[in-house]
């Protein structure tokens, strides 16, 4: 009996630390999985905040100046990501646009140039089909600098 009294003892205190060092375990990865948790979540506030910003920056009118320096930093981009489609004076005449049957905007009309700044800020980085957006590629203040060369253009239509 006594042997019967030990062994079931025996059993319930290894029953109670089996489940307290799992219990420990359990709630020590726990803890391991909320630490990993804590930068993921970080850098998802992080990536929300950035694009509250790059929201925003569309809202208000164009922070940066129209200056030498805005439009040539804008016509480098232009002639890289949008010259293709859009022609090299903005006109919807790329060689691209041509061959694929695009139908680009002519920059230089009426139709864009009426645009506002959040309007022409919003399509130039989230993009309209076929059209790639340049978020991801280029930062808020290029793409200012490209809006800012976009409306340029119109001073150059004939």
């Amino acid at each position: 009996m006594k042997m019967i009294v030990a062994l079931v003892a025996f059993a319930v205190v290894g029953i109670t630390v089996g489940y307290g060092r799992e219990g420990a375990v359990r709630s020590g990865s726990h803890q391991v999985q909320q630490e990993r948790q804590k930068p993921a979540e970080a850098q998802s506030k992080a990536e929300e905040k950035q694009a509250a910003m790059s929201a925003d920056a569309g809202k208000s009118a164009n922070p940066v100046k129209a200056t030498a320096e805005s439009l040539a930093s804008g016509k480098k981009f232009y002639g890289t990501d949008c010259e293709l489609c859009h022609g090299k004076e903005g006109a919807g005449d790329g060689d691209t646009s041509v061959e694929l049957k695009l139908n680009a905007k002519d920059l230089r009309g009426s139709a864009v140039q009426g645009m506002t700044d959040e309007e022409m800020y919003k399509i130039i980085s989230k993009g309209k089909k076929p059209m790639l957006g340049e978020e991801g590629r280029l930062d808020e203040r290029e793409i200012w600098n490209l809006l800012n060369y976009v409306r340029s253009l119109a001073k150059i239509k004939t």
